[in-house]
């Protein structure tokens, strides 16, 4: 039952999370940090099995920042997204695969130019100007492909996240009362409020 979006617009990314923990029909939690800052400017989110999503995420974020200690150069988004995305690929062919779909957006400092990659857990991985994994993309891809346009400001981003959550609260049987927001821009990552 867990929705991820992703916006880029003229110079940010908007990455949001729900952050209710659920199995089954309980909800176990409702403030659970579904997002993992893997450097200053890149954000991943993601969604699955509780046990391989965090325990993923954590390696994923670890070993993007060593790195940066090993090399002293931080990954570009499009660099760790290719990395996450041959891990996912690697433990596919294991014995213990991981069930892991995600969103990694960021702001590549290099070319000024955000980014956002859909990346799922099989290992398919794109580069998406919006995109969304869970069920909330049954409810809000089709508004996003209508209303985002490539040199849209922070405002109407934030506006378009907010139609979407609004569709979800309108049509998801499914009651998902809070969302993680975080804004990638060339200045780093900050967290709003919708």
């Amino acid at each position: 039952m867990e929705c991820l979006f992703g916006i880029t617009g003229k110079d940010y990314t908007i990455i949001a999370a729900d952050t209710t923990s659920a199995r089954s029909i309980v909800v176990m939690k409702g403030t659970e940090d579904k997002s993992r800052d893997l450097n200053d400017h890149t954000v991943m989110v993601f969604s699955g099995e509780p046990g391989d999503t965090v325990n993923f995420a954590e390696y994923i974020q670890r070993n993007i920042r060593l790195y940066k200690i090993r090399n002293d150069i931080d990954l570009s988004p499009k660099a760790a997204a290719t990395f996450t995305r041959r891990e996912l690929a690697d433990s596919l062919r294991s014995r213990h695969p991981y069930a892991v779909n995600m969103l990694i957006g960021g702001f590549n400092t290099k070319t000024g130019e955000p980014e956002l990659y859909w990346v799922d857990y099989l290992g398919a991985m794109v580069r998406l100007p919006f995109g969304a994994q869970g069920y909330g993309a049954y409810f809000c891809t089709s508004l996003m492909d209508r209303y985002h346009h490539a040199d849209m400001d922070l405002e109407q981003g934030k506006q378009l996240l907010r139609q979407c959550i609004q569709e979800l609260k309108t049509r998801f049987i499914v009651n998902l009362p809070r969302f993680m927001v975080k804004v990638i821009t060339k200045d780093g990552i900050q967290e709003i409020e919708l």
